[in-house]
Protein backbone atom coordinates (compact mmCIF):
# COMPACT_ATOMS: atom_id res chain seq x y z
CA UNK A 1 0.00 0.00 0.00
CA UNK A 2 1.11 3.48 -0.70
CA UNK A 3 1.98 5.33 2.69
CA UNK A 4 1.85 9.17 3.22
CA UNK A 5 5.49 10.27 3.53
CA UNK A 6 3.85 11.92 6.85
CA UNK A 7 3.16 9.02 8.63
CA UNK A 8 4.64 8.63 11.78
CA UNK A 9 6.77 5.38 12.60
CA UNK A 10 8.21 4.00 15.65
CA UNK A 11 11.74 2.83 13.94
CA UNK A 12 13.67 2.82 17.78
CA UNK A 13 13.71 1.89 21.32
CA UNK A 14 15.95 1.36 24.00
CA UNK A 15 15.68 -0.15 27.85
CA UNK A 16 19.05 0.26 30.86
CA UNK A 17 18.49 -0.67 34.20
CA UNK A 18 21.13 -1.76 36.97
CA UNK A 19 20.53 -3.42 40.31
CA UNK A 20 22.63 -2.24 43.79
CA UNK A 21 23.90 -6.05 44.08
CA UNK A 22 24.95 -5.96 40.32
CA UNK A 23 28.94 -6.64 40.11
CA UNK A 24 28.86 -3.98 37.51
CA UNK A 25 26.86 -1.59 39.33
CA UNK A 26 28.04 2.53 39.05
CA UNK A 27 25.83 3.98 40.14
CA UNK A 28 23.80 5.73 37.36
CA UNK A 29 22.36 9.20 37.34
CA UNK A 30 18.89 9.38 35.57
CA UNK A 31 20.16 11.33 33.01
CA UNK A 32 22.76 8.60 32.96
CA UNK A 33 20.29 6.33 32.63
CA UNK A 34 17.82 7.40 30.35
CA UNK A 35 20.62 8.61 27.86
CA UNK A 36 21.34 4.58 27.58
CA UNK A 37 18.08 3.86 27.17
CA UNK A 38 18.05 6.92 24.07
CA UNK A 39 21.38 5.52 23.27
CA UNK A 40 19.88 2.09 22.69
CA UNK A 41 17.04 3.42 20.85
CA UNK A 42 19.30 5.01 18.22
CA UNK A 43 21.31 1.79 17.57
CA UNK A 44 17.84 -0.38 17.44
CA UNK A 45 16.88 1.88 14.35
CA UNK A 46 19.81 0.15 12.22
CA UNK A 47 21.12 3.44 10.43
CA UNK A 48 24.03 5.55 11.36
CA UNK A 49 23.54 6.52 14.91
CA UNK A 50 25.26 10.16 14.71
CA UNK A 51 23.33 11.02 11.75
CA UNK A 52 19.87 10.14 13.42
CA UNK A 53 21.26 11.75 17.03
CA UNK A 54 22.02 14.98 14.33
CA UNK A 55 18.73 14.59 12.98
CA UNK A 56 16.49 14.85 16.17
CA UNK A 57 14.22 18.04 16.64
CA UNK A 58 12.45 17.43 19.74
CA UNK A 59 13.03 15.36 22.82
CA UNK A 60 10.44 15.09 25.01
CA UNK A 61 10.89 13.49 28.80
CA UNK A 62 8.60 12.46 31.37
CA UNK A 63 9.23 13.77 35.07
CA UNK A 64 11.27 11.78 37.80
CA UNK A 65 10.17 11.38 40.90
CA UNK A 66 12.84 14.31 42.52
CA UNK A 67 10.94 16.16 40.42
CA UNK A 68 7.72 15.27 40.93
CA UNK A 69 6.82 16.93 44.00
CA UNK A 70 7.06 21.15 43.92
CA UNK A 71 9.56 22.79 46.42
CA UNK A 72 11.09 19.15 47.44
CA UNK A 73 15.03 19.13 47.24
CA UNK A 74 16.69 16.27 45.08
CA UNK A 75 18.72 14.29 47.52
CA UNK A 76 21.82 13.99 45.03
CA UNK A 77 20.66 16.91 42.52
CA UNK A 78 19.50 17.05 39.12
CA UNK A 79 19.44 18.41 36.19
CA UNK A 80 18.06 21.73 35.85
CA UNK A 81 16.78 20.72 32.38
CA UNK A 82 16.67 16.88 31.87
CA UNK A 83 15.83 16.34 28.29
CA UNK A 84 19.03 18.62 27.35
CA UNK A 85 21.49 16.75 29.85
CA UNK A 86 20.23 13.56 27.62
CA UNK A 87 20.55 15.58 24.40
CA UNK A 88 23.77 16.57 25.05
CA UNK A 89 24.84 12.99 25.77
CA UNK A 90 23.62 11.60 22.71
CA UNK A 91 25.24 14.50 20.48
CA UNK A 92 22.01 15.98 19.62
CA UNK A 93 20.87 19.66 19.56
CA UNK A 94 16.91 19.71 19.28
CA UNK A 95 15.04 22.91 18.71
CA UNK A 96 12.57 21.85 21.46
CA UNK A 97 12.86 20.07 24.62
CA UNK A 98 10.09 18.84 27.12
CA UNK A 99 9.31 17.95 29.82
CA UNK A 100 5.98 16.37 30.67
CA UNK A 101 3.44 16.60 33.65
CA UNK A 102 3.12 13.82 36.47
CA UNK A 103 1.19 10.47 35.36
CA UNK A 104 1.84 6.79 34.63
CA UNK A 105 -0.02 7.37 31.70
CA UNK A 106 2.59 10.10 30.10
CA UNK A 107 4.65 8.06 27.96
CA UNK A 108 2.07 6.55 26.15
CA UNK A 109 0.26 9.91 25.63
CA UNK A 110 3.29 11.68 24.76
CA UNK A 111 3.66 9.06 21.77
CA UNK A 112 0.37 9.88 20.36
CA UNK A 113 0.49 13.90 20.35
CA UNK A 114 3.74 13.56 18.73
CA UNK A 115 3.07 11.12 16.16
CA UNK A 116 0.12 13.35 15.42
CA UNK A 117 2.50 16.42 15.18
CA UNK A 118 4.39 14.47 12.82
CA UNK A 119 1.52 13.34 10.61
CA UNK A 120 0.38 17.09 11.01
CA UNK A 121 4.44 18.35 9.94
CA UNK A 122 5.27 20.40 12.82
CA UNK A 123 7.63 17.74 13.78
CA UNK A 124 9.83 15.52 12.07
CA UNK A 125 12.02 13.08 14.65
CA UNK A 126 10.85 12.92 17.81
CA UNK A 127 12.83 11.19 20.77
CA UNK A 128 10.78 10.24 24.26
CA UNK A 129 12.55 9.33 27.21
CA UNK A 130 12.83 8.90 30.85
CA UNK A 131 14.02 7.14 33.91
CA UNK A 132 13.93 6.52 37.79
CA UNK A 133 16.83 6.03 39.97
CA UNK A 134 15.06 6.18 43.38
CA UNK A 135 16.82 2.47 44.19
CA UNK A 136 20.03 4.63 43.83
CA UNK A 137 18.77 7.50 45.38
CA UNK A 138 17.75 5.47 49.02
CA UNK A 139 20.64 3.99 48.96
CA UNK A 140 23.16 7.04 49.17
CA UNK A 141 20.50 8.70 50.68
CA UNK A 142 22.24 9.14 54.56
CA UNK A 143 25.75 8.12 52.71
CA UNK A 144 28.48 10.30 53.45
CA UNK A 145 29.82 9.76 50.14
CA UNK A 146 26.90 10.76 47.94
CA UNK A 147 27.29 10.97 44.26
CA UNK A 148 26.00 14.50 42.82
CA UNK A 149 23.67 14.14 39.93
CA UNK A 150 23.70 18.11 39.52
CA UNK A 151 23.56 19.48 36.22
CA UNK A 152 23.26 23.04 34.42
CA UNK A 153 22.53 23.25 30.90
CA UNK A 154 21.13 26.14 29.09
CA UNK A 155 18.67 25.97 26.54
CA UNK A 156 15.35 26.19 25.40
CA UNK A 157 12.67 24.22 27.63
CA UNK A 158 8.86 23.57 27.59
CA UNK A 159 8.16 22.76 31.38
CA UNK A 160 4.69 21.80 31.46
CA UNK A 161 4.66 21.77 35.48
CA UNK A 162 3.80 19.23 37.68
CA UNK A 163 -0.16 18.87 37.15
CA UNK A 164 -0.88 17.86 40.54
CA UNK A 165 -3.88 19.90 40.64
CA UNK A 166 -5.76 17.22 38.56
CA UNK A 167 -5.59 14.63 41.10
CA UNK A 168 -4.67 16.12 44.46
CA UNK A 169 -6.35 19.00 46.50
CA UNK A 170 -6.59 20.17 50.44
CA UNK A 171 -9.31 18.21 51.29
CA UNK A 172 -7.93 14.74 50.61
CA UNK A 173 -4.72 15.38 51.80
CA UNK A 174 -5.69 16.25 55.22
CA UNK A 175 -7.83 13.11 55.28
CA UNK A 176 -4.57 11.07 54.45
CA UNK A 177 -4.80 10.45 50.48
CA UNK A 178 -1.29 11.36 50.26
CA UNK A 179 0.12 8.25 48.40
CA UNK A 180 -1.16 5.95 45.95
CA UNK A 181 -1.84 2.85 47.74
CA UNK A 182 -4.10 4.53 50.39
CA UNK A 183 -6.17 5.55 47.81
CA UNK A 184 -5.98 2.75 45.31
CA UNK A 185 -7.33 0.78 48.64
CA UNK A 186 -10.60 2.26 48.59
CA UNK A 187 -11.42 2.00 44.97
CA UNK A 188 -10.08 -1.54 45.74
CA UNK A 189 -12.23 -2.40 48.06
CA UNK A 190 -15.04 -0.45 46.56
CA UNK A 191 -14.53 -3.10 43.34
CA UNK A 192 -14.94 -5.71 46.39
CA UNK A 193 -18.17 -4.41 47.97
CA UNK A 194 -19.51 -4.58 44.19
CA UNK A 195 -18.77 -8.21 43.56
CA UNK A 196 -19.63 -9.43 47.04
CA UNK A 197 -16.35 -11.11 47.96
CA UNK A 198 -14.69 -11.32 51.45
CA UNK A 199 -11.28 -9.86 52.01
CA UNK A 200 -10.07 -13.57 52.04
CA UNK A 201 -11.58 -14.24 48.48
CA UNK A 202 -10.55 -10.86 47.17
CA UNK A 203 -6.86 -11.15 48.40
CA UNK A 204 -7.01 -14.76 46.14
CA UNK A 205 -8.36 -13.06 43.30
CA UNK A 206 -5.59 -10.56 43.35
CA UNK A 207 -2.89 -12.86 44.28
CA UNK A 208 -3.66 -15.19 40.92
CA UNK A 209 -3.96 -11.90 38.59
CA UNK A 210 -0.26 -11.34 39.41
CA UNK A 211 1.06 -14.12 40.18
CA UNK A 212 1.58 -15.11 36.17
CA UNK A 213 2.88 -11.67 35.66
CA UNK A 214 6.12 -12.30 37.92
CA UNK A 215 7.13 -15.19 35.13
CA UNK A 216 7.49 -12.67 32.78
CA UNK A 217 9.26 -10.47 34.95
CA UNK A 218 11.78 -13.69 35.94
CA UNK A 219 12.91 -13.25 31.53
CA UNK A 220 13.17 -9.70 31.82
CA UNK A 221 16.73 -8.93 32.05
CA UNK A 222 15.68 -5.33 33.07
CA UNK A 223 13.50 -6.22 35.88
CA UNK A 224 14.06 -4.58 39.30
CA UNK A 225 12.82 -7.94 41.19
CA UNK A 226 13.20 -10.79 38.61
CA UNK A 227 11.56 -13.63 41.42
CA UNK A 228 9.05 -15.57 40.28
CA UNK A 229 6.36 -15.40 42.70
CA UNK A 230 3.27 -18.15 43.38
CA UNK A 231 -0.24 -17.49 44.15
CA UNK A 232 0.08 -18.47 48.09
CA UNK A 233 2.93 -16.36 48.66
CA UNK A 234 1.56 -13.59 47.28
CA UNK A 235 -1.99 -13.68 49.30
CA UNK A 236 0.34 -14.74 52.48
CA UNK A 237 0.74 -11.82 54.57
CA UNK A 238 3.91 -12.20 56.67
CA UNK A 239 7.12 -9.87 57.83
CA UNK A 240 8.15 -10.38 54.33
CA UNK A 241 4.90 -9.14 52.71
CA UNK A 242 3.63 -7.16 55.09
CA UNK A 243 0.54 -4.76 54.42
CA UNK A 244 1.26 -1.91 53.19
CA UNK A 245 -2.55 -0.11 52.94
CA UNK A 246 -5.44 -2.56 53.32
CA UNK A 247 -6.17 -4.65 51.31
CA UNK A 248 -2.68 -4.52 50.24
CA UNK A 249 0.53 -6.75 51.23
CA UNK A 250 3.84 -5.38 49.62
CA UNK A 251 4.15 -7.86 46.30
CA UNK A 252 0.85 -6.70 45.64
CA UNK A 253 1.95 -3.01 44.95
CA UNK A 254 4.01 -0.99 42.38
CA UNK A 255 7.90 -1.77 43.27
CA UNK A 256 9.36 2.23 43.46
CA UNK A 257 13.07 1.43 44.28
CA UNK A 258 14.39 0.75 40.83
CA UNK A 259 17.06 2.55 38.27
CA UNK A 260 15.69 2.20 35.08
CA UNK A 261 15.08 3.99 32.02
CA UNK A 262 13.69 3.91 28.61
CA UNK A 263 13.55 5.66 25.10
CA UNK A 264 11.50 5.64 22.08
CA UNK A 265 12.25 6.73 18.66
CA UNK A 266 9.53 8.38 16.57
CA UNK A 267 9.79 9.85 13.19
CA UNK A 268 7.83 10.35 9.64
CA UNK A 269 7.90 7.75 7.02
CA UNK A 270 9.39 10.17 5.03
CA UNK A 271 12.42 10.97 7.69
CA UNK A 272 13.27 6.96 8.22
CA UNK A 273 13.74 6.63 4.65
CA UNK A 274 16.00 9.71 4.16
CA UNK A 275 18.14 8.61 7.44
CA UNK A 276 18.24 4.94 6.22
CA UNK A 277 16.13 3.09 8.68
CA UNK A 278 15.45 -0.11 7.21
CA UNK A 279 11.43 -1.02 6.58
CA UNK A 280 11.99 -3.95 9.15
CA UNK A 281 12.36 -1.77 12.67
CA UNK A 282 9.09 0.38 11.72
CA UNK A 283 6.60 -0.17 13.60
CA UNK A 284 3.09 2.19 13.47
CA UNK A 285 0.86 3.15 15.37
CA UNK A 286 -2.55 1.93 14.49
CA UNK A 287 -5.18 2.76 17.40
CA UNK A 288 -4.76 5.43 20.12
CA UNK A 289 -6.99 7.72 22.85
CA UNK A 290 -6.77 9.13 25.88
CA UNK A 291 -9.47 9.64 28.47
CA UNK A 292 -9.75 11.60 32.09
CA UNK A 293 -11.93 10.31 34.78
CA UNK A 294 -14.20 12.13 36.89
CA UNK A 295 -12.46 13.11 40.48
CA UNK A 296 -12.65 10.74 42.85
CA UNK A 297 -15.38 11.64 45.32
CA UNK A 298 -17.33 12.25 42.46
CA UNK A 299 -17.41 8.72 40.40
CA UNK A 300 -20.70 6.97 40.41
CA UNK A 301 -18.67 3.37 41.06
CA UNK A 302 -15.71 4.09 43.11
CA UNK A 303 -14.22 0.56 42.11
CA UNK A 304 -14.95 1.27 38.30
CA UNK A 305 -12.57 3.38 35.38
CA UNK A 306 -15.21 3.83 32.51
CA UNK A 307 -12.62 6.02 31.38
CA UNK A 308 -10.15 3.42 30.67
CA UNK A 309 -12.75 1.26 29.03
CA UNK A 310 -13.77 4.28 26.96
CA UNK A 311 -10.09 5.04 25.84
CA UNK A 312 -9.36 1.32 24.99
CA UNK A 313 -12.69 0.81 22.96
CA UNK A 314 -12.26 4.05 20.90
CA UNK A 315 -8.22 3.13 20.27
CA UNK A 316 -9.56 -0.68 18.86
CA UNK A 317 -11.58 0.94 16.78
CA UNK A 318 -9.24 3.94 15.52
CA UNK A 319 -7.13 0.27 14.87
CA UNK A 320 -10.32 -1.37 13.28
CA UNK A 321 -10.11 -4.39 15.68
CA UNK A 322 -11.83 -5.64 18.48
CA UNK A 323 -9.84 -6.87 21.28
CA UNK A 324 -9.90 -10.49 20.42
CA UNK A 325 -7.19 -9.59 17.59
CA UNK A 326 -4.59 -8.20 19.98
CA UNK A 327 -1.65 -10.98 20.35
CA UNK A 328 0.10 -9.21 23.51
CA UNK A 329 -0.43 -6.72 25.39
CA UNK A 330 0.65 -5.05 28.66
CA UNK A 331 -2.16 -3.30 31.03
CA UNK A 332 -0.80 -0.87 33.88
CA UNK A 333 -0.23 -3.15 37.07
CA UNK A 334 0.60 -0.53 40.40
CA UNK A 335 -2.15 -2.43 41.96
CA UNK A 336 -4.66 -4.84 40.82
CA UNK A 337 -7.92 -2.61 40.21
CA UNK A 338 -6.91 -0.96 37.20
CA UNK A 339 -5.79 -4.43 35.47
CA UNK A 340 -9.16 -6.08 36.60
CA UNK A 341 -11.02 -3.10 35.35
CA UNK A 342 -9.79 -3.81 31.80
CA UNK A 343 -10.38 -7.39 32.53
CA UNK A 344 -14.28 -7.11 33.59
CA UNK A 345 -15.16 -5.27 30.38
CA UNK A 346 -13.06 -7.40 27.55
CA UNK A 347 -13.86 -10.99 29.46
CA UNK A 348 -10.14 -11.21 30.17
CA UNK A 349 -9.00 -13.64 32.84
CA UNK A 350 -6.10 -14.20 34.79
CA UNK A 351 -4.76 -16.39 32.89
CA UNK A 352 -5.33 -15.25 29.41
CA UNK A 353 -2.86 -17.27 26.90
CA UNK A 354 -1.90 -14.14 25.50
CA UNK A 355 -0.72 -12.64 29.22
CA UNK A 356 -1.54 -9.27 30.57
CA UNK A 357 1.86 -7.81 30.99
CA UNK A 358 4.96 -7.65 28.30
CA UNK A 359 7.12 -6.23 31.12
CA UNK A 360 7.21 -8.38 34.32
CA UNK A 361 4.55 -5.96 35.78
CA UNK A 362 4.62 -3.06 38.20
CA UNK A 363 5.60 -5.03 41.30
CA UNK A 364 8.07 -7.29 40.04
CA UNK A 365 10.00 -5.56 36.92
CA UNK A 366 9.25 -2.28 38.25
CA UNK A 367 7.54 0.95 38.16
CA UNK A 368 9.40 3.31 37.19
CA UNK A 369 7.43 6.40 38.14
CA UNK A 370 6.06 7.95 34.98
CA UNK A 371 7.89 6.35 32.72
CA UNK A 372 6.62 3.03 33.56
CA UNK A 373 5.10 2.64 29.98
CA UNK A 374 8.08 3.82 27.73
CA UNK A 375 9.32 -0.02 29.12
CA UNK A 376 5.94 -1.31 27.86
CA UNK A 377 5.97 0.53 24.16
CA UNK A 378 9.74 -0.69 23.56
CA UNK A 379 8.48 -4.46 24.78
CA UNK A 380 5.18 -3.68 22.04
CA UNK A 381 7.21 -2.65 19.39
CA UNK A 382 10.20 -5.19 20.05
CA UNK A 383 7.32 -7.72 19.71
CA UNK A 384 4.72 -6.07 16.67
CA UNK A 385 8.35 -6.60 14.64
CA UNK A 386 8.70 -10.31 15.82
CA UNK A 387 5.39 -10.72 14.93
CA UNK A 388 4.03 -9.07 11.78
CA UNK A 389 0.79 -8.70 11.41
CA UNK A 390 -0.04 -8.94 15.02
CA UNK A 391 -1.39 -6.72 17.12
CA UNK A 392 0.09 -5.06 20.41
CA UNK A 393 -1.43 -3.23 22.68
CA UNK A 394 -0.18 -0.58 25.76
CA UNK A 395 -2.43 0.62 27.83
CA UNK A 396 -0.89 3.52 30.35
CA UNK A 397 -2.64 4.14 33.89
CA UNK A 398 -2.23 7.61 35.65
CA UNK A 399 -2.70 8.82 38.98
CA UNK A 400 -5.29 7.86 40.77
CA UNK A 401 -7.18 5.82 37.81
CA UNK A 402 -7.66 9.54 36.55
CA UNK A 403 -6.31 9.09 33.52
CA UNK A 404 -5.46 6.08 30.67
CA UNK A 405 -3.89 6.57 27.41
CA UNK A 406 -3.82 3.49 25.06
CA UNK A 407 -1.80 2.77 21.95
CA UNK A 408 -2.65 -0.09 19.33
CA UNK A 409 1.00 -1.14 17.40
CA UNK A 410 1.59 -3.40 14.40
CA UNK A 411 4.47 -3.77 11.68
CA UNK A 412 1.75 -3.79 8.84
CA UNK A 413 1.68 -0.46 8.04
CA UNK A 414 -1.20 2.12 7.93
CA UNK A 415 -2.14 5.70 7.95
CA UNK A 416 -1.79 8.26 10.46
CA UNK A 417 -5.95 8.33 11.72
CA UNK A 418 -7.15 10.72 14.23
CA UNK A 419 -9.59 9.99 17.24
CA UNK A 420 -12.24 10.66 18.52
CA UNK A 421 -10.85 11.20 22.56
CA UNK A 422 -12.43 14.65 22.71
CA UNK A 423 -15.41 14.40 21.72
CA UNK A 424 -15.93 10.78 23.90
CA UNK A 425 -14.62 13.36 26.66
CA UNK A 426 -17.02 16.04 26.54
CA UNK A 427 -19.37 13.07 26.76
CA UNK A 428 -18.44 11.74 29.92
CA UNK A 429 -17.62 14.99 31.44
CA UNK A 430 -21.18 15.59 31.20
CA UNK A 431 -22.28 12.17 33.03
CA UNK A 432 -23.27 13.69 37.03
CA UNK A 433 -21.13 12.83 39.72
CA UNK A 434 -22.02 12.08 43.22
CA UNK A 435 -22.33 14.88 45.41
CA UNK A 436 -19.62 15.47 48.01
CA UNK A 437 -20.44 16.97 51.55
CA UNK A 438 -16.79 18.34 52.77
CA UNK A 439 -17.91 18.78 56.72
CA UNK A 440 -19.45 15.80 57.66
CA UNK A 441 -21.96 15.30 60.94
CA UNK A 442 -24.17 12.72 61.68
CA UNK A 443 -25.28 9.13 61.31
CA UNK A 444 -23.32 7.64 58.13
CA UNK A 445 -22.66 4.08 56.83
CA UNK A 446 -19.22 3.06 55.41
CA UNK A 447 -18.96 2.76 51.70
CA UNK A 448 -15.18 1.89 51.03
CA UNK A 449 -11.98 2.09 52.94
CA UNK A 450 -8.45 1.75 53.99
CA UNK A 451 -6.18 1.16 56.73
CA UNK A 452 -2.78 2.97 56.83
CA UNK A 453 -0.31 0.30 58.23
CA UNK A 454 2.50 2.66 57.38
CA UNK A 455 1.90 5.23 60.08
CA UNK A 456 3.14 5.51 63.31
CA UNK A 457 -0.41 5.11 64.54
CA UNK A 458 -2.26 2.40 62.65
CA UNK A 459 -4.55 5.04 60.95
CA UNK A 460 -8.54 3.85 59.02
CA UNK A 461 -9.15 5.80 56.06
CA UNK A 462 -13.15 6.05 55.24
CA UNK A 463 -15.45 6.93 52.22
CA UNK A 464 -18.92 7.37 53.39
CA UNK A 465 -22.45 7.82 53.18
CA UNK A 466 -24.23 9.98 55.35
CA UNK A 467 -27.70 8.74 56.28
CA UNK A 468 -29.67 12.20 55.90
CA UNK A 469 -29.08 12.93 52.04
CA UNK A 470 -26.65 10.06 51.09
CA UNK A 471 -24.15 12.56 50.41
CA UNK A 472 -20.33 11.29 49.92
CA UNK A 473 -17.76 12.14 52.17
CA UNK A 474 -14.17 11.43 53.81
CA UNK A 475 -13.01 10.52 57.06
CA UNK A 476 -10.06 9.45 59.43
CA UNK A 477 -10.49 7.14 62.45
CA UNK A 478 -7.68 5.94 65.43
CA UNK A 479 -11.01 4.57 67.14
CA UNK A 480 -9.54 1.60 68.36
CA UNK A 481 -13.22 -0.55 68.02
CA UNK A 482 -13.23 0.76 64.43
CA UNK A 483 -9.68 0.33 63.25
CA UNK A 484 -10.01 -3.31 64.77
CA UNK A 485 -13.02 -3.66 62.36
CA UNK A 486 -12.05 -1.91 59.86
CA UNK A 487 -8.49 -4.45 59.66
CA UNK A 488 -10.04 -7.86 60.71
CA UNK A 489 -13.82 -8.12 60.07
CA UNK A 490 -15.84 -6.84 57.68
CA UNK A 491 -16.51 -3.21 57.67
CA UNK A 492 -18.38 -2.48 54.44
CA UNK A 493 -21.88 -1.13 54.56
CA UNK A 494 -21.28 -0.86 58.86
CA UNK A 495 -22.86 2.18 60.53
CA UNK A 496 -21.36 4.74 62.26
CA UNK A 497 -21.04 8.11 63.27
CA UNK A 498 -19.20 11.43 61.96
CA UNK A 499 -18.25 14.58 63.45
CA UNK A 500 -16.38 17.59 61.57
CA UNK A 501 -13.52 19.53 63.09
CA UNK A 502 -11.37 21.98 61.48
CA UNK A 503 -8.64 19.57 60.77
CA UNK A 504 -11.12 17.02 58.92
CA UNK A 505 -13.69 14.86 59.69
CA UNK A 506 -13.45 11.77 62.53
CA UNK A 507 -15.42 8.88 62.82
CA UNK A 508 -16.30 6.25 64.92
CA UNK A 509 -18.98 3.12 65.78
CA UNK A 510 -22.42 4.10 65.87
Amino acid sequence: MSIDPRTPVVVGVGQAAERIDDADYRAMSPVELAAAAAQAALQDCGADVERIASAIDAIVATRQFENSIPNTPAPLGMSNNFPRSVARRLGAEPARAVLDKIGGQGPQKLLTEFAGEIAAGTADVVLLCGSDATSTLRHFAKADNKPDFTETIDGQLENRGYGLEEFVERYTVIHGLTGAPVQYGLMENARRARLGLSKTDYLQTMAELFAPMSKIAVGNPFSASPVERSVAELATVNAGNRMICDPYPRLLVARDQVNQGAAVLVMSVEAARRLGVPQDRWVYLHGHADMREQRLLERPDLGAYPAAVTATTEALAVAGIGFDDIAAMDLYSCFPVPVFNICDAFGLSADDPRGLTLTGALPFFGGAGNNYSMHAIAEAVAHSRSAPGQFTLVGANGGMMSKYSVGVYSATPAGWKADRSAELQAQADAVPGVAVTETAQGPATIETYSVRYDWPTRTGIIIGRLDADGTRFLATTEDEDLVALLSDGEPLGTPITVRAFDYGNRCALS
